[in-house]
């Protein structure tokens, strides 16, 4: 059995301990939006949406709510912790590498993130009638890359922030900025003009994966959509690759 295999195993134990995690990252997306569904006019086609429900139009954004809880508020405070409690130091003495334990992290994470979105997409699709995502591929490839970008941007963080403490308060900060960004607290036709369109590339790019879900995705399937999706897939690669960098050169062991 491989070392990163145990601690992953280790990993997702010390994750399911964490109520806050599993409750407001994998189950929080599927309640907040079944609760919004128990409300008769959010499940009514409305011209103000161009027609479509909300709890259609809103669905990725609250699977968006879930990847940034994890990506950004639990990765870098664990991280944080570790490195604070000499944990990663301590390890780095052992025949395991203490990268395997950033490993173990980033597993779990995506498994956490891909149990959130799959619960979310399964509940609203039995309970609510919301279809399921009409360009499965299209969808995936936002998500991957989207929660691959706030990962980057949660990593990055935990390689700067010294203690836990400080952690918290820098995901907290990033963490309001890119839901209110991306369109997650307000619906997007109350935003500025400017603000709409920077939350078009604000990871992990609900935008994207409403496009997946829908239907409108550029990507495979031969379906029609705009070099505006492309772009914005392209963003999140971006953040992903730079934020991912620059974690990775500025992370300290101890």
């Amino acid at each position: 059995m491989s070392a990163l295999y145990k601690l992953t195993v280790a990993e997702a134990k010390l994750f399911l301990r964490e109520p806050m995690a599993v409750v407001f990252g994998v189950l929080f997306p599927a309640a907040i939006l079944l609760g919004l569904g128990a409300v008769p006019t959010l499940r009514e086609p409305s011209e103000q949406f161009g027609g479509v429900r909300f709890v259609e139009l809103w669905a990725p954004s609250a699977l968006v709510l879930g990847l940034g809880i994890v990506g950004l508020q639990h990765i870098p405070v664990a991280v944080a912790t570790y490195r604070e409690r000499g944990i990663l130091r301590r390890m780095s003495t052992t025949p395991i590498h203490p990268g395997k334990v950033l490993a173990a992290q980033l597993i779990v994470a995506l498994a956490a993130a891909v149990a959130a979105a799959a619960l979310l997409i399964v509940s609203a699709w039995l309970v609510l009638d919301v279809p399921l995502p009409r360009h499965p591929f299209g969808f995936a490839i936002a998500f991957l890359l989207g929660f691959g970008a706030v990962l980057a941007i949660g990593m990055l963080i935990a390689a700067v922030a010294p203690t836990s403490r400080v952690a918290t308060g820098l995901s907290t900060v990033v963490y309001m900025v890119t839901m209110f960004a991306g369109g997650v607290f307000l619906p997007r036709f109350l935003l500025p003009d400017f603000l709409m369109r920077m939350g078009d590339y604000t990871p992990p790019g609900a935008q994207s994966l409403l496009a997946g879900w829908s239907g409108d995705a550029v990507v495979g399937a031969g379906t029609a959509g705009s070099s505006q999706q492309l772009l914005q897939l392209g963003i999140m690669a971006l953040f992903a690759v730079v934020a991912g960098g620059a974690a990775a050169k500025l992370f300290r062991w101890e």
